[in-house]
Parts: structure tokens; sequence; C-alpha cells
């Protein structure tokens, strides 16, 4: 199989729609300034707010679990890949240090990589198809308008904005 370009993204965070209850993460690409959202479910989205957060729980959670045995086994992970986008939805790889790469849910993955530090990226193809534009403009003056105003989509932006009109079966 080929492999698919990859973009870098940035993990800009997690959002919940209070009516319908659903939780998407949202990537950007910054060169391009598009959005990846991908719908996940509470558990992951608690561990990528988390991890973002830098809060450290009294007992390790399920991701904290996972790279502390990677760590403990002497493996590290290098990055995390967003491939397909199959029927709604994201099939991601954790690509760790001998060079195996692990199949994961984008959401389990995207966690993962929070917690060792490390890239994500994804299929620039996904990016194109998915990714909902962002308007950024140039130059340091409009940098703090340009954040205020993505800070603003953040706040406003609800699951329908992302339909597909396939139903996810999974982040």
């Amino acid at each position: 199989m080929e492999e698919p370009e990859l973009v870098v993204v940035e993990v800009v965070g997690v959002r919940r729609h209070p009516a319908v209850e659903e939780i998407v993460v949202l990537l950007l690409d910054a060169e391009s300034e598009l959005v990846v959202p991908i719908m996940i479910g509470p558990a992951e989205a608690g561990a990528i707010a988390a991890a973002q957060a830098g809060v450290v729980p009294p007992r390790p959670m399920t991701h904290d679990l996972l790279r502390d045995l990677l760590v403990a086994a002497g493996e590290q992970v290098v990055g995390v890949r967003i491939t397909r986008l199959t029927e709604g939805v994201f099939h991601a790889e954790i690509e760790l240090g001998n060079g195996a790469r692990v199949d994961a849910r984008a959401s389990d993955a995207i966690a993962v990589a929070l917690r060792f530090g490390v890239p994500v990226r994804c299929s620039a193809e996904i990016v194109a198809l998915a990714g909902i534009e962002v308007v950024v403009t140039d130059g340091a003056e409009g940098a703090e308008e340009d954040v205020e105003r993505f800070r603003e989509f953040l706040d406003q932006v609800t699951p329908e904005d992302f339909e597909t009109g396939k139903e996810p079966e999974g982040g």
C-alpha cells in the first residue's frame, strides 16, 4: 500500500456540544488553515484534555499506563499518524522507536502522542477532505486577532458543523 503524504497537525483541544453530548477533538493544520474535527468518546476526551492541561492523576489512567509500560519495556513512541478515513472512522498508527507501527483509534493515538510529547501527523488527503477552513492572517499585529477569532470559532463550533452525511463509528 502506498504511504500517504502526511502533515503535522496541532491538537487544539476537545469540545463538547451540550445538547447532543457529542465530543470532538480538533486538529489544526496551520499551513492549509484547516481544522480537522474527529468525534471521540468521553474517556478519550478526558485523557486528551488532562494531558494538554498537564494533569497527573494520583493513579495511572489507561493512556498513562500504556506510556509507563512502553517506557519500562525500553520502547518509545516517536510519532502518531492518522492515515485513513473510512466510512466516517479515522484510523491511526502509533509509531514506535523500533520502527513498528501499531494500529489504533485516532483518539487513543492522540492521547498517547500527548503523553510522549511527539508529533501528530495526518494524511494531507484527510485534511483536505475533512478539514474546515480557519482564516489566519500573516504578521504579528494580526496574530492576536487570529487567536481571538479562532477561540470564538471553537466556542461556537458544534458537531453538526462537521457532518459528512455518514455516522461515525468512533474516534
